[in-house]
């Protein structure tokens, strides 16, 4: 098994650059982004949590969609610059936290993990879905997102946690997309 990939790890690559996956500047982050935003439109979230925010890119454009969004990352460094970023944002908080053992508490109508969950090992993984599942209010949402390409760094491919989350979760997935580069689930709380 792959260890768990932390703080650390985020920090030196927070060190080496301030946008080390280019957020700011990727044609595929920037379509992503604009698929994940029309997958959630249509709906005000009152509480949202958005978790690896990194620099808050994303972050920036998720803010007119809440009354309240939480954003939360592992490094210092990103948490710096995605409240840099979100100072003209009073219902954004950044906070640094450690997932899922610092996971805020709820209830939350909007979790989003775009790009996070496969930093994590497998059991790691399901114990952040539990809290997820615990923190999401009734009717709420949880999006994930994340990279289909195959990689010897992370504990866990793309493809491998969604998978995880849709046998392990008691919420109804109700949109599924599958790009070749990326796959989209939003997954709603029908009970």
């Amino acid at each position: 098994m792959r260890e768990r990939l932390d703080r650390e790890y985020f920090e030196t690559l927070y060190g080496q650059s301030p946008d080390p996956w280019g957020f700011e500047t990727s044609p595929y982050e920037r379509k992503k982004y604009e698929r994940t935003l029309c997958v959630l439109q249509g709906r005000r979230y009152r509480r949202a949590l958005e978790v690896g925010c990194s620099i808050g890119v994303f972050t920036a454009m998720l803010a007119p969609l809440c009354d309240e969004l939480r954003a939360v990352d592992v490094s210092e460094r990103a948490v710096d610059a995605a409240r840099e970023r979100l100072a003209c944002f009073p219902h954004v908080r950044v906070e640094r936290r450690r997932l899922p053992e610092e996971t805020p508490e709820g209830p939350f109508d909007l979790i989003v993990a775009s790009e996070v969950l496969y930093y994590w090992p497998e059991e790691v993984m399901l114990a952040a879905l539990r809290r997820f599942e615990e923190v999401l209010a009734l009717g709420g949402v949880l999006l994930a997102v994340h990279w289909r390409m195959q990689t010897k760094t992370y504990p866990l491919q793309g493809d491998e946690v969604h998978a995880l989350l849709l046998e392990h979760t008691h919420l109804v997935n109700t949109t599924a997309i599958l790009e070749p580069e990326y796959r989209l689930d939003l997954f709603e709380d029908k009970e």
